[in-house]
């Protein structure tokens, strides 16, 4: 029974909750991506350059024959991949750099907390400790006594 305990405490951890809701948000978002990329930029951008299809894109390695289907590169999917990827990071660093100019600490507005009696007490233990270490620094070395 300890390990169901273990594994529901680790499970319930904030963290934990946070990188699953971010890892299936990210998954959908990917998703609109995809989609943003293969239905709406690639089709123009195909016909500026002469009514390509992106999608359709590919160096045939070996045609196609009646027991196996052709190999290709398909370098038409990878450019839409390399154009999600760049939508994506570019997305994110929006959002990381927005999340990096907002202030979430709340405690702005708090004055400063006084001192509380002890810590004053050890302040000025300190400032007398100091002065008494620099009188005696002020004070001539006897005769013999080796200097540092």
């Amino acid at each position: 029974m300890g390990f169901l305990k273990d594994f529901k405490a680790f499970a319930m951890r904030g963290n934990v909750i946070d990188l699953a809701v971010g890892v299936v948000v990210g998954g959908a978002f990917g998703q609109i991506v995809n989609s943003l990329v293969a239905d709406i930029i690639m089709p123009p951008i195909g016909i500026l350059v002469g009514g390509v299809d992106f999608s359709e894109l590919a160096f045939t390695l070996k045609p196609a024959t009646a027991d196996a289907a052709a190999v290709k590169i398909n370098y038409g999917n990878f450019i839409q991949s390399c154009v999600n990827f760049l939508i994506i990071a570019f997305s994110i660093f929006l959002f990381v750099r927005l999340l990096s100019k907002i202030d979430f600490s709340k405690d702005k507005d708090t004055p400063p907390v006084a001192p509380t009696k002890d810590q004053e007490l050890l302040g000025e233990i300190r400032d007398l400790l100091k002065q008494q270490n620099s009188d005696l620094e002020k004070q001539p070395l006897p005769k013999g006594t080796p200097q540092s």
